[in-house]
This record gives structure tokens, C-alpha cells and sequence, in this order.
């Protein structure tokens, strides 16, 4: 899997990130990363894919900073356990726009709706967010919804 999130300034000087709105599948009605699967054959690059597929918007490979790797573990459901890479990117072409699988949307990085997010989002995105690399466990209870257990490792 891999996730990517976009950054911009705005000229008065705040920080924003595009997290979207997950209109079907796994986490559903859920503020999310964009990302998804790596195909058969392709690197966690692949994030540039799935940007484009979900927001609309080429990320050229060079754009792409690799920011780490998180582990989720689901253990009422093995099923849904998975290795990401996680990426931002700065610059982009274009506007991101809604497609059938996400409705993108900008926030400012201080005032995320973790409320909206997978719970486990408060222990590892504003360490990402404010240009950490990072490394992380995440195992869920077994509701599947909240976090049980947080690993992090956030290398100097």
C-alpha cells in the first residue's frame, strides 16, 4: 500500500495538506490519505498513480519525498492488515478535483478533523505533517476502529 499527501502554503503563510473524503470501500465516510494497493510490478512509487486516479493531479517521481513506513495490524480482521509507504509531495500540476473514489479536501495542517480520521491518524500524522520521517506500528482493537497499541520510531 501506499499513502501520499499533498502540501501547499498559502501566500499569507499557513500550512495545508489534502487529505479526502473515502466515498466507498475500506474507511468509508473517513478523512484518508490519498493511496491505495501497489500493483503487481510496481514500486510504493506507485502513490503517484493513485494521486492521479483519486484528486486528478500528475505528481512527477521527483516530487515525491518518501517520508517512512507504517505497519497496520487488525487483528479481529488479518484480512485488512498492511504495510504503507507514506509520501508528501509539494508540488503537483493542476487542481485536485473529486472522483468516484475520493472528494479531496484542503486543511490546514494545525486544524485537522482527526474526528473524521482512522483513529490511529493522531499518533503518526502530525509527526509526518511537520516533516518528520517516521517509522510506526499500529495495531487496532479488536473493534477494528480504535487503536489498541502505537509504535513509533522517529529517526534524528
Amino acid at each position: 500500500m501506499c499513502l501520499c499527501f499533498l502540501l501547499r502554503r498559502l501566500p499569507e503563510g499557513r500550512a495545508q495538506v489534502l487529505p479526502g473524503l473515502k466515498k466507498q470501500g475500506l474507511g468509508q465516510g473517513r478523512l484518508v490519505g490519498l493511496g491505495g494497493h501497489v500493483e503487481p510490478g510496481e514500486s510504493p512509487r506507485a502513490a503517484m498513480r493513485e494521486v492521479l486516479e483519486e484528486s486528478g493531479v500528475p505528481v512527477n517521481p521527483a516530487d515525491l519525498t518518501e517520508m517512512g513506513q507504517s505497519i497496520f495490524r487488525f487483528p479481529a480482521r488479518p484480512s485488512w492488515n498492511q504495510s504503507v509507504t507514506v509520501f508528501t509531495a509539494k508540488r503537483w500540476q493542476g487542481e485536485p478535483s473529486e472522483s468516484d473514489e475520493i472528494a479531496p479536501q484542503w486543511f490546514e495542517i494545525n486544524r485537522l478533523p482527526f474526528e473524521r480520521m482512522w483513529d490511529d491518524a493522531r499518533s503518526w500524522l502530525p509527526h509526518l505533517l511537520g516533516g518528520r520521517r517516521l517509522s510506526a506500528e499500529i495495531v487496532c482493537a479488536d473493534n477494528n476502529q480504535t487503536v489498541n497499541r502505537a509504535e513509533l520510531h522517529l529517526p534524528e
